[in-house]
């Protein structure tokens, strides 16, 4: 399984992936507190660590890469041992990848500034005419 990359994680948990990253995120939060002992391997630790941890951890300081990439480690070390999670670890990984895609790509930093302004529209990816004191 490929790695969980700190810089998504952080994307996700700091909110800058949008809507559909805030989802992306909730649903790790969903399947770090999912537990499924039956299907681990042999060999695997007594105290597998779940992750709550970690992402708990991450939530209250999204910014952090060493958080993120500790949240990143159990997770890694989890799937190892866990076929289940593996597996829906890697289908959260390619939605939770495609959500930051979507969202990170042509970020906008809309800014008014130079005191009063007229008519003023802020947003992103317009796709219809936009019109004003139309009859």
């Amino acid at each position: 399984m490929e790695v969980i990359t700190a810089e998504l994680l952080t994307a996700l948990a700091s909110g800058t992936a949008g809507a559909a990253g805030q989802q992306a995120w909730m649903s790790l939060r969903d399947l770090v507190r999912r537990r499924t002992a039956a299907d681990r391997m042999a060999g695997a630790p007594e105290e597998l660590p779940s992750g709550e941890e970690e992402f708990v951890a991450l939530g209250e300081q999204a910014e952090s890469t060493e958080r993120a990439r500790a949240l990143a480690r159990v997770l890694a070390l989890r799937a190892t041992y866990d076929e289940t999670f593996r597996d829906a670890l890697a289908a959260w990984r390619s939605t939770a990848e495609d959500a930051a895609a979507r969202t990170g790509a042509g970020d906008v930093d809309n800014r008014v500034t130079g005191g009063r302004q007229g008519t003023v529209i802020m947003g992103r990816d317009f796709h219809s005419p936009i019109t004003f004191n139309q009859p």
